[in-house]
């Protein structure tokens, strides 16, 4: 069951990463290269599960905001490339740790790796990958670049243990639930922006300027993911419309129909969150009452308020290919709903 989600304020229908996706092709037919480099093992499980996912279809968005990030300052080095590598594995490392977390049966329309080879495997082997982007990590030299990195790491499996310290429970606020998608996925947008300018030795405002543009990209991304699941296509989600609420995730668009509704429709939400009445039959009420309160229009309507914020925190740099590029991303990030 899909909603079409109503959108006036998003009046670019053509909005593409294209322009960053060919900006940046030869770099990450570079690290693509390298994944597979680095994904290898003797211990023949390790590439078959990495490769399940790596080759599952991804943007690779965040790897590409650290070429960019580094490319339009003018950086010529190789290090951005091991730096973006690094992302990708560490995003990967942590697809395979949540789909275990959320008990996930598909992830981008394919099985997750934990239905195929089980947890231990998944984890164990986003295990391997987080170890090897901290080899490249070390390889680049960079302190700086490391520590931005390993922060981040850190960040997203504090991020990861508040989601379940918050989990099926309707009382969780907005804020609480803004602190969780901070950690779980704007950090790694915000600091695959910012390794770039560090790599390419630019000043600290610049830093700090991709550093806010990846942050506030990131919360944009997921609660467009948010609203996707209660108003988009399966076929373009790669899982089923509705399984958020299947799993009992709180996420915005059900904060914000709970606590608007009345005393009856609260019930419904703690019955169907808390207590696990969350399969298809009531699927309909759930979508009804985030409907009724505005929920997915609400979403997009904080998703188009980051959207702003990163838009200006690029707006004093130089203007550039690049520069336009990552502008599109913020485009096209939000005009996934439409």
């Amino acid at each position: 069951m899909g909603v079409v989600i109503p959108l006036e304020e998003n009046k670019n229908k053509q909005a593409s990463i294209k322009p960053l996706v060919d900006l940046t092709k030869v770099d990450m037919e570079r690290v693509n290269q390298l994944i597979l480099s680095k994904a290898g093992s003797d211990v023949q499980m390790i590439p078959e599960v990495a490769r399940h996912l790596i080759s599952s279809g991804g943007k690779r968005l965040r790897p590409m905001l650290t070429l960019a990030s580094a490319s339009m300052f003018g950086y010529e080095g190789e290090d951005h490339i091991k730096l973006a590598t690094s992302v990708e594995f560490m995003h990967t490392a942590t697809l395979l740790h949540d789909d275990v977390v959320d008990e996930s049966d598909l992830r981008r329309g394919k099985s997750t790796a934990r239905m195929i080879w089980g947890n231990q495997a998944s984890v164990l082997v986003g295990d391997f990958l987080l170890g090897q982007a901290f080899r490249m990590m070390v390889e680049v030299g960079s302190l700086d670049a490391l520590d931005v990195l390993s922060t981040a790491a850190c960040v997203i499996a504090e991020g990861e243990v508040l989601q379940l310290s918050v989990a099926k429970h309707m009382e969780t606020t907005e804020d609480d639930y803004l602190e969780v998608i901070k950690a779980k996925t704007a950090a790694l947008f915000a600091a695959a922006a910012e390794v770039g300018p560090i790599v390419a030795r630019t000043s600290k405002s610049e830093r700090n300027a991709l550093k806010s543009y990846g942050m506030n990209l990131g919360l944009a991304f997921q609660l467009v993911d948010d609203a996707l699941d209660y108003g988009g296509k399966a076929a373009d989600l790669g899982k089923n419309v509705g399984d958020d609420f299947r799993e009992g995730k709180i996420t915005l668009p059900v904060i914000l129909a709970y606590r608007r509704g009345t005393s009856q429709e609260r019930a419904f939400w703690k019955d169907a969150i808390e207590n696990g009445k969350n399969g298809d039959e009531n699927l309909g009420q759930a979508l009804a009452l985030i409907n009724k309160y505005n929920g997915l229009s609400d979403t997009i309507a904080r998703a188009l308020h980051y959207g702003a914020i990163a838009r200006d925190a690029l707006a004093p740099l130089p203007d550039s290919a690049w520069k336009s590029a990552l502008m599109d991303v913020i485009d096209f990030t939000i005009s996934r709903v439409s």
